[in-house]
């Protein structure tokens, strides 16, 4: 069997979008029979949040979507880029911050984009619901991440 391929899922904390596109990206690969075929983690381009667990919001999301999680957040390394294929990001300053680190490692493997190029809705941007009273905002980035997660396998399995 050929190596796994390997998915970084990247925000600015890893407490919220990443968590939720890692969550997603692993149920969905379990359902399909992919589980053996993928490797998926998140992390982030800040390091606020390091070994803390995701905003509470995004694991009730994920919890009611039956998606169990309990990673913690971490910063994203020189050797990310070396061992993962894909690394995605949320936004266009996820993916400025990346390309600005992917830069400086000439043994950058890793082809960099943002998640939402996948969605077959057009929404590119995965915006942050940190700052969204309500849960509102966590449910739409779990159907942003879930759309372009499965048109990404689909694409990519």
């Amino acid at each position: 069997m050929s190596e796994k391929k390997k998915v970084l899922m990247v925000c600015l904390g890893n407490i919220c979008r990443s968590p939720i596109a890692e969550g997603v990206f692993q149920h969905i690969t379990k359902e399909k029979g992919l589980s053996s075929q993928w490797m998926v983690d998140s992390a982030a381009v800040a390091g606020y949040h390091i070994g803390k667990s995701p905003d509470h919001r995004a694991l009730l999301t994920m919890k009611n979507q039956g998606i169990s999680y309990n990673n913690k957040a971490r910063q994203v390394s020189q050797k990310d880029f070396e061992t993962f294929d894909f690394i995605f990001g949320m936004d266009e300053e996820n993916i400025s911050d990346l390309k600005g680190m992917a830069n400086q490692n000439p043994n950058c493997k890793a082809t960099i984009g943002l998640l939402g190029d996948y969605d077959p809705e057009g929404e590119r941007i995965i915006r942050d619901p940190y700052y969204d009273s309500g849960a509102e905002g966590f449910k739409k980035c779990y159907q942003q991440c879930l759309r372009s997660c499965t048109a990404f396998l689909e694409q990519h399995s």
